[in-house]
């Protein structure tokens, strides 16, 4: 029987072994007040090769809540297209949390990955608050990429200037930078005997 290399990947893991990234976009950094604005989660197996990607879920905010935000968030969403998208989007939080707990059952099983991705407490917080259920399919461990990114700086920063990153901060294209980041630091920051 021939696999292609997908379906060897997917063979090759096991959804108790999968990695689940995830990345939210917020109105703001007050994890007590802000909301959540866009999600998006990617499957890997535990060699950061992406089996699946998740739906990429813009959450609905009044105009009062987005006519609030910082102009950071303003200019960035704005310029992004997801205000726009915000905006139109008829999927309330408790809506994008169930379609992202959909995929994501149909891939890990129940509370055995780790939340991975960038600064990813911040994005538990929010979704302690905002989509428990969600949070609670997860591990109670974290895989933080900035974890990694700060032992770098301070243990091999002559490594530092390799590393590329779009930073578009929508939310599927920032889990694609981390796991390509991970990925750099597995080449150049951790010493690995084969």
């Amino acid at each position: 029987m021939f696999l292609s290399p997908l379906e060897s990947l997917f063979m090759s893991s096991t959804p108790d072994t999968r990695l689940i990234w995830i990345d939210l976009e917020m109105t703001g950094l007050d994890t007590d007040n802000d909301k959540i604005i866009e999600i998006a989660t990617i499957i890997t197996d535990d060699n950061l090769n992406i089996l699946a990607e998740g739906p990429v879920l813009a959450v609905h905010q009044s105009d009062l809540i987005l006519n609030a935000m910082d102009e950071w968030n303003t200019k960035q969403h704005g310029q992004s297209g997801l205000i726009e998208r915000v905006r139109r989007s008829k999927l309330n939080a408790q809506d994008v949390e169930q379609q992202t707990l959909e995929f994501l059952k149909k891939w890990v099983n129940p509370k055995s990955s780790p939340m991975c991705g960038n600064s990813i407490c911040q994005d538990r917080r929010f979704l302690h608050r905002l989509m428990p259920e969600l949070e609670q399919f997860f591990h109670y461990r974290n895989l933080d990429v900035s974890s990694v990114k700060e032992l770098a700086k301070r243990w091999r920063p002559e490594i530092m200037s390799g590393l590329k990153k779009n930073a578009s901060h929508l939310a599927m294209d920032d889990i694609r930078d981390s796991i390509a980041e991970l990925k750099y630091y597995r080449e150049y920051f951790f010493i690995m005997n084969h």
